[in-house]
């Protein structure tokens, strides 16, 4: 995409308040532990409404969920001690607060995911989050030890909830190679969005609590030139699966105000060890083509599942890089083929910098249960498994960000989809309105 007309870009300097340094290692390095260090603070306020038409999931039976929050996320990141082998400190607390929750109706048990629930499912009024990491540098590597988040295709942290998921492991990440980033962890828990501890069991999205020891990655991302990047990993969940990762992003510049642009994404996913989520064999993939102006951007995408199972990942993770992981919609049933068209408009060339707007239509059609193992198999009221299922989803996308002055990085972010299916999954409309502020302490 585009790069100045791409919501996820806008998205990312949110993140980076959070949860990035100002600054690379090799300069915390130079700096010293102290002067190399960085504190900030993002402020987020949440609210999530989801009507279940249906009402299948959701409090109460009412086909409602609605949640009001704010979320207070410290973040310190250390220089490194000078020397050959540099060594600092990463750490982090977060604040959970309930600002309403609709008449108790706060989702639980279902996707929802705004705040955590007490035994009677009733929403707490505030939770917390600590973690920090020990981190080590040395011939262009950092490794870090304690709560972490990973990001890459196959691990990802996630944070599209009040709160950031974190993981609980080991990672490293080279640079020695130019252009070539390397990647590799190894996890034993994580840490939901709505969860105070930070070791909890790994879950995934479908089929839920997995009685694996840890999770493993390794890869790397490579730019060949301005204009073509690749990336490559590979992932195991002990017991449950190998996930493979390829990924190819291209931009081909016609002129200076004229670019086309595309990639591909491919997984593949096997079981492993005791076959925890059952036997399966899957490959999904997406691929995209698009063109864009300094202002607009239309993208059109396919993307289509070989498997007879759900392609599954970390529950609430970003590991999902295909082109119809959508708001609320991931299109990886069983043998779905869908397709995709979307539009982006940067309002800067209209005189105002930092407004931009999204919209997106996803149809999806063929997924088909009959060859899925236990744990994925969906059936009907008479057992029979489904076949011949459908579903689309529209995402409409506004957001402004402040460019300058004492509020710059103030964002005001809305956020809306509608999607309806056969009997697989929900008709639902929901609302998500994100105002989110980063502040540099240090």
């Amino acid at each position: 995409m585009n790069k100045k007309i791409s919501l996820s870009l806008i998205a990312s300097s949110i993140l980076i308040a959070a949860h990035s340094g100002a600054i690379s290692a090799q300069e915390q390095a130079a700096s010293g532990f102290l002067d190399g260090s960085t504190l900030s603070v993002l402020n987020r306020n949440f609210y999530f409404n989801r009507d279940d038409r249906n009402g299948q999931f959701s409090p109460k039976g009412t086909g409602y969920s609605e949640a009001w929050a704010h979320g207070v996320i410290a973040n310190f990141e250390s220089g490194f001690t000078a020397g050959t082998v540099g060594f600092g400190l990463d750490a982090f607390a977060m604040l959970g607060l309930k600002l309403d929750t609709g008449d108790g109706r706060n989702g639980a048990g279902s996707t929802f995911d705004v705040l955590p629930t007490d035994s009677q499912g009733e929403a707490v009024d505030e939770y917390t989050k600590f973690g920090a990491a020990a981190k080590l540098s040395a011939f262009d590597t950092v490794v870090k030890v304690g709560d972490v988040f990973p990001t890459t295709p196959v691990v990802h942290y996630g944070d599209s909830r009040l709160l950031p998921e974190s993981f609980r492991g080991v990672t490293l990440v080279n640079t020695h190679i130019d252009g070539l980033t390397v990647q590799s962890g190894r996890l034993s828990g994580m840490s939901q969005p709505t969860s105070s501890s930070m070791d909890d069991e790994f879950a995934t999205f479908y089929a839920g609590p997995v009685d694996s020891p840890w999770v493993a990655y390794f890869g790397g991302d490579y730019t060949l030139n301005p204009a073509l990047g690749f990336s490559l990993y590979t992932s195991r969940l002990k017991d449950a699966w190998d996930q493979s990762y390829f990924g190819a992003s291209s931009e081909l510049p016609l002129s200076e105000q004229l670019s086309l642009f595309g990639g591909v994404n491919y997984y593949s996913a096997t079981d492993e060890g005791k076959k925890l989520l059952g036997e399966f064999n899957n490959q999904i993939w997406s691929a995209s083509v698009g063109i864009a102006t300094e202002t607009h951007g239309v993208t059109l995408s396919h993307q289509r599942n070989h498997g007879d199972d759900d392609f599954d990942y970390l529950r609430q993770a970003d590991s999902v890089y295909l082109d119809h992981s959508l708001q609320y919609s991931d299109f990886n049933s069983p043998k779905e083929r869908s397709w995709m068209i979307r539009y982006d408009l940067d309002m800067t060339e209209y005189g105002v910098p930092g407004l931009s707007f999204m919209t997106r239509y996803a149809t999806g059609s063929d997924a088909d249960y009959s060859d899925a193992n236990a744990v994925y198999m969906r059936a009907d009221a008479n057992g029979n498994p489904l076949t011949d299922q459908k579903r689309w989803e529209r995402n409409v996308e506004a957001q402004y960000i402040v460019q300058t002055g004492r509020l710059q990085g103030l964002s005001f972010r809305l956020r809306q989809a509608t999607t309806r299916a056969t009997a697989f999954e929900s008709d639902l409309d929901e609302v998500r309105v994100i105002i989110a502020y980063p502040l540099d302490i240090i």
